[in-house]
């Protein structure tokens, strides 16, 4: 089975989230599955420089005003089609915004452009190629279900999967002319949303099948809380809506051969996990502890509850503890960070960006991970703190509540527990999820077993891959789709 992958990042070419992570580790786990992915990434300049043997597959003297090639090649073990368009794409910083953070003026062109020809590519663009099903990733990719749709063709199955409803591509009604859809495209069905243009919604409702990250997710979606304005087309298409928890990339997430830490370990030598700890706290700066050291690898945003961190650190201060924290984002939650940095040079380290490196590091040596989003539709950071032996502290939302067993009396007793979950998301509910991790550490023993009983957790994508190829089979085969509906 042959699959195109259409998403505007891949780990390790071009990452700002959990997009890159499971756009490049999906592929690898449905090979087990006898499905060949090829994946059609924009051709940013560490994607085009990475790709080794690229050939031009075609040439465009006019999309959307730039001139572009269609690459094809190799790089990082991924079969990519790159699509090099310098006017779009070859631009300094991050992917979507410019150097002060201010999103791109043409992203809407930018990814109309890339999806018309993720579209193209389904339909035969390529000599000797076509996939059996098309996999489309959020709003950059989304409006590829939509051409496809328009043009007739219905021929290839169509799959969208959302990793955040929360980034939806809207843009004003006025650029609708410009996208080279028929005048039927803007409506309820297609890419009119509120008066607007809609990528993510014009995707949702081209595709054959709508995947989101985790189950509870999926419920959570169909609800005005949840829904981010989009619950109505949600629950309009609830039967073609499916939630697949997210696995992780075993080989890139290995304490016990990851080039990026300086001692290896694993369940089998958790001990050797302990220098780990030192090696992290002096590279923040920080004085060797007896106390806990929490971290956070986070983007500092509302819906991540950095905010709630930010307010309740003191918690943590107040009981010998450490902070750290990596990630980017909020101008203001940057500066309330680096202001707590300020209060508390002893107790909290504070690094502002996003080092893949370093992220690494932080996993290997804090002895605790927060995570308090206000909304997580599945999470990556808990399954790599499992992964690493850092013990999750998360909200109880979203895929963190499916992913994370709470160590509350019933699974401690079990030894099933391997986490902290807490609700209400505010406060008040963040503080007295501290205090429990706090309380708990200084029971070593009853830590450790937290400790290992994560790290036995299986996060890989071995079920969830499963999952996907039963769900390309199905969308191929209608009347097995139907065997399993009735």
């Amino acid at each position: 089975m042959q699959i195109l992958s259409v998403t505007a990042e891949i780990f390790p070419l071009a990452k700002t989230g959990g997009l890159a992570d499971v756009a490049g580790s999906l592929p690898k786990a449905l090979q087990a599955h006898g499905i060949h992915t090829r994946s059609f990434v924009p051709g940013y300049p560490g994607v085009v420089r990475a790709l080794s043997e690229a050939s031009a597959i075609t040439e465009f003297d006019n999309l959307f005003g730039e001139r572009a090639t269609l690459l094809a090649g190799r790089a990082q073990g991924l079969d990519l089609f790159v699509l090099d368009a310098p006017g779009f794409y070859n631009r300094q910083g991050p992917l979507y915004t410019d150097t002060h953070g201010r999103e791109y003026a043409d992203n809407w062109k930018r990814f109309a452009a890339f999806s018309l020809v993720g579209s193209q590519i389904a339909r035969g663009l390529v000599t000797n190629w076509r996939p059996d099903v098309i996999h489309a990733h959020d709003w950059h990719a989304a409006m590829s279900l939509l051409y496809l749709k328009y043009a007739g063709d219905d021929s290839v199955p169509r799959v969208l999967t959302v990793h955040n409803l929360a980034f939806q591509g809207q843009f004003p009604a006025y650029y609708f002319p410009e996208l080279g859809l028929p005048a039927e495209a803007y409506s309820i069905d297609g890419v009119e949303y509120y008066g607007d243009i809609g990528f993510l919604k014009g995707g949702l409702q081209a595709a054959d099948a709508i995947t989101v990250v985790s189950p509870t997710y999926a419920r959570e979606v169909m609800s005005p809380a949840f829904g981010m304005g989009l619950e109505g087309v949600m629950n309009e298409r609830h039967v073609d809506v499916v939630g697949i928890v997210n696995g992780i990339d075993l080989e890139v997430w290995d304490p016990s051969s990851d080039p990026y830490i300086e001692h290896h370990y694993s369940t089998r030598v958790p001990l050797r996990r302990l220098p780990n700890r030192q090696v992290l706290l002096r590279q923040f700066g920080l004085p060797n502890t007896c106390g806990p050291v929490f971290a956070s690898v986070n983007r500092l945003t509302w819906q991540k509850g950095m905010d709630l961190l930010a307010a309740t650190a003191d918690e943590i201060v107040r009981n010998g503890g450490t902070l750290i924290v990596h990630g980017q984002g909020d101008e203001a939650l940057e500066a309330a960070f680096m202001d707590l940095m300020r209060r508390y040079p002893q107790n909290v380290g504070v690094s502002i960006g996003y080092d893949e490196r370093l992220a690494h590091r932080i996993h290997a040596g804090a002895d605790a991970m927060l995570v308090p989003s206000r909304f997580e539709p599945c999470g990556l950071t808990q399954l790599y703190a499992l992964r690493y032996g850092c013990v999750p502290i998360v909200s109880r939302t979203g895929g963190l509540s499916e992913t994370i067993i709470d160590a509350n009396d019933a699974a401690l007793h079990a030894h099933v527990a391997t986490g902290i979950q807490f609700t209400p998301i505010d406060k008040q509910g963040l503080r007295l999820a501290l205090r429990r991790a706090l309380r708990l550490y200084r029971l070593r023993r009853v830590w450790e077993g937290l400790r290992r009983q994560g790290m036995k957790t299986d996060c890989s994508w071995h079920r969830s891959a499963a999952r996907y190829a039963e769900l390309y089979s199905e969308l191929l085969n209608p009347d097995m789709r139907l065997v399993r509906s009735a």
